[in-house]
């Protein structure tokens, strides 16, 4: 029983996480920096997030029960309305709806976790983890989603490398439809949220 929940639960956070869509968000970064700087990115925002979502594996509700007075419902429903706009604007608009990140490599690692990987979906599926498989199991499986992904994220940087210098437009084609098609699952996981939300409340 453990064993199948430390799965799903690893598993949640790599879909959330999901390292190709999330290069879709970092494209430009991936295009303007080499590899010893974005590894040296990816490091430090897996660090912050790391740290970030041990928070709530281990809090769990009490954290916004007590340090933020709301109830975790109440993140659920607000987050999951965030998510499904983020989904929903892809979908439409594709990678155009995404303003990403520019500046010094140096000093983007915490934009680079705040906005892409902390977010409402991952702060959910942290304390989710840690309600369902305690503090310990919880933490080792989140910081194996968490790093399996960002490993995924690292591999695209290099099929991304050599590829750029032959079937460039046809592999940036490629990239938009399948960003567009993996924001549906954004979607669903934010109507899951906002339903678990309103379940949670009593509705």
């Amino acid at each position: 029983m453990i064993t199948s929940l430390f799965f799903k639960s690893t598993i949640l956070f790599f879909i959330l996480l999901n390292p190709f869509l999330m290069s879709i968000y970092l494209l430009e970064i991936i295009q303007g920096v080499s590899r010893i700087d974005f590894a040296k990115i990816l490091t430090r925002a897996t660090v912050i997030s790391i740290l970030t979502f041990s928070l709530f594996v281990v809090g769990g509700d009490a954290v916004f029960t007590e340090l933020f007075q709301v109830r975790f419902e109440s993140f659920q429903i607000f987050g999951g309305l965030i998510f499904l706009f983020i989904g929903l604007k892809y979908v439409f608009e594709g990678s155009e709806a995404i303003r990403l990140i520019r500046g010094d490599a140096a000093h983007i690692a915490g934009s680079v976790a705040m906005p892409f990987m902390i977010g409402p979906g991952t702060i959910w599926a942290s304390v989710l983890s840690g309600n369902t498989l305690g503090p310990t199991m919880g933490l080792l499986s989140m910081a194996v989603g968490v790093i399996t992904a960002v490993c995924g994220l690292f591999a695209f940087k290099i099929v991304y490398d050599r590829m750029l210098t032959r079937n460039h437009s046809l592999f940036e084609r490629y990239v938009d439809v399948i960003g567009r098609v993996s924001s549906l699952w954004i979607g669903a996981i934010s109507v899951q949220m906002i339903l678990s939300g309103f379940k949670g409340w009593g509705y």
